[in-house]
């Protein structure tokens, strides 16, 4: 899929991401989707954890607030890195996790 499969544009729309890709099908991902799943190392080995439901927010968690791009950058033409609000950065979400994490839009 992700050899020919291609975003020809990604939009910020409300609070998530619209893309429309290649084969004509058209997405939307919310931000909270996408920063709940967040493909790297350190966000894995967080989900793996039991939950701490004793666990305190940082200052920069709580002034972040909901989450929200910063900046998006392009990898090569298989991902894109999302630097987040709360200053979470080394994410990077191959195409084919953006059309997983996506609900087809009408």
């Amino acid at each position: 899929m992700a050899d020919e499969l291609r975003p020809l544009s990604l939009k910020r729309e409300g609070d998530g991401l619209k893309i429309e890709w290649s084969d004509g099908v058209t997405t939307v991902a919310s931000w909270k989707t996408l920063r709940a799943k967040c493909p790297c190392a350190t966000c894995n080995e967080e989900r793996g954890k039991p939950v701490d439901p004793f666990r305190i927010l940082s200052p920069q968690e709580v002034a972040a607030g909901a989450p929200a791009p910063v900046a998006m950058t392009p990898v090569g033409y298989y991902a894109y890195q999302i630097k987040w609000n709360d200053g979470h950065d080394t994410g990077i979400y191959p195409l084919t996790l953006l059309r997983e994490l996506s609900e087809r839009s009408a």
